[in-house]
């Protein structure tokens, strides 16, 4: 059974169905989350820290929001409340990710985690005076999906499901989600099963030293999907939409049609075109991993991940 509402009021404005969009890594997401922040209306964040050092807590170490029950979800909801702020000062904590989605520069150079001088500090990407929706497209939220549906049960949820062979693509060229698989990272020492990495069972447990980097992606982006799954038997249609990131790049302005029922928003149906070119493989187009997995790297991911493709509908056969 979900907490009772709480009343969190930011900048004058309480909150009030706030959006979540969830994914595995480069599922897409940041695409629907370019085309909510633009929307009028919503205040989108991203990657802010508080909200990223309690959501990967949450993430890599499941039992900690499990025996803090009710306690978790305050941490979190006092993450947003910090998080979700419109001001210069708080404005200047946002990631450059998240500025260019609202089509702005980078934030002022400067060393992390150090102030910014009140001159350098950058504008706000929205004007708090017409601020009526909140939402986040934080990296790795569906791990902590419960959690927020506890801090906030009005929630209202948006995930994006990708060919897994794509996303394992994608994720071979980006260091940060390599970076998770270090030795100094990867935590299975301390936590079994691992929902984060995918190891859910002693098979997985005994591969992953051995693995290659193809099958740890591959295994992230099968933990990711399953999780997705159960959050769509678990939570009501009304509060959870799923979008599938190649109909996304066929047809855009259906997808942005849809996320604004979804939402009861205005969300432009132009929101969405032209951002991913169909079988662009520089673009991270539909199907590039042909181009961009090696042979036996897409047998990898195809003897770990073969019953969540088949199950979603992408084909697994000798011409994929």
């Amino acid at each position: 059974m979900r907490s009772t509402p709480h009343i969190l009021v930011i900048n004058g404005t309480k909150v009030r169905r706030p959006v979540f969009i969830l994914g595995a890594p480069h599922s897409g997401a940041e695409l629907l989350a370019r085309a909510v922040k633009r929307s009028p209306g919503f205040h989108l964040t991203t990657g802010r820290p508080g909200v990223l050092r309690v959501t990967y807590a949450f993430a890599r170490q499941p039992s900690i929001a499990t025996e803090r029950g009710k306690g978790a979800a305050r941490v979190l909801r006092d993450a947003y409340a910090e998080a979700w702020q419109v001001s210069a000062r708080a404005c200047a904590q946002c990631p450059d990710e998240c500025r260019r989605m609202a089509g702005l520069p980078p934030r002022p150079p400067g060393a992390p985690g150090r102030p910014v001088p009140d001159g350098d500090l950058p504008e706000p990407c929205v004007d708090a005076q017409g601020l009526a929706r909140f939402a986040d497209a934080s990296p790795d939220l569906i791990y902590s999906a419960d959690v927020l549906l506890d801090a906030f049960p009005d929630a209202q949820l948006v995930q994006v499901i990708r060919d897994g062979r794509d996303v394992v693509a994608d994720m071979l060229d980006d260091e940060r989600c390599l970076a998770w698989f270090k030795p100094g990272l990867a935590n299975l020492d301390t936590v079994f099963p691992n929902p984060f990495l995918g190891v859910e069972d002693h098979t997985d447990r005994n591969r992953w030293p051995r693995a290659a980097t193809a099958v740890k992606c591959a295994l992230r982006w099968r933990g990711s999907v399953r999780l997705s799954a159960r959050l769509r038997q678990q939570v009501p249609e009304e509060q959870l939409l799923t979008v599938r990131y190649e109909e996304l790049v066929a047809r855009p302005r259906d997808v942005a049609a849809r996320l604004a029922r979804h939402l009861d928003a205005q969300i432009p149906r132009s929101s969405l075109s032209g951002l991913v070119r169909a079988g662009d493989a520089d673009d991270g187009g539909v199907g590039s991993w042909r181009e961009r997995l090696t042979p036996r790297q897409a047998a990898q991911v195809a003897k770990v991940a073969a019953t969540e493709l088949r199950r979603l509908g992408y084909r697994t056969g000798p011409d994929g």
